[in-house]
């Protein structure tokens, strides 16, 4: 039987594995759960421009080569995704369609990250928090192409991530 035990890896690379299991799990819902949704809901934001657009200049429909340029030189980099890591704690993915355009981005602020966005920062309104200190929301913005979602881990060093993706 297989077993992994995160007590024996450095508390920022556990963290960032959940945040990236989390955001993978994130990425594949919207594809699976779009014809399931009623008319009106999740569309807060059909009618307005999203308050978050892009990161660092990169937008949904980015070049890689122009994502690139503003971003800096990514730790990994694929056609598929360039991966990069700000400070040691802000985890930052792009991906790319297959015309090299970018279809999603995410960033991870984990404990004790500088300058992290609060939900209303990012979806132009605020959420109530669960009882245990968590938040996820996202809206849809229809006319803009994407969806945005912001998502708070619970604790007292939460992880937040905010990923923004294509409508396909």
């Amino acid at each position: 039987m297989f077993c992994v035990r995160l007590k024996n890896f450095p508390r920022q690379i556990s963290t960032l594995a959940i945040a990236a299991t989390a955001v993978m799990l994130l990425l594949l819902t919207p594809a699976t759960s779009q014809a399931q949704r009623s008319k009106g809901a999740g569309n807060a934001g059909d009618d307005t421009h999203p308050a978050f657009s892009d990161f660092k200049g990169v937008r949904i429909g980015t070049m890689a080569d122009e994502a690139r340029k503003k971003l800096g030189t990514p730790r990994d980099k694929s056609a598929e995704q360039d991966f990069y890591m700000i400070n040691d704690n802000e985890a930052v993915q792009v991906y790319y369609d297959k015309s090299g355009a970018v279809s999603a981005i995410s960033i991870d602020y984990l404990g004790g990250a500088s300058g992290i966005p609060t939900c209303k920062d990012v979806l132009g309104a605020e959420t109530e928090p669960k009882a245990d200190g968590s938040i996820y929301k996202l809206i849809r913005y229809l006319k803009s192409g994407y969806w945005v979602s912001y998502s708070r881990t619970a604790g007292t060093e939460p992880t937040v991530t905010v990923t923004m993706q294509k409508i396909q």
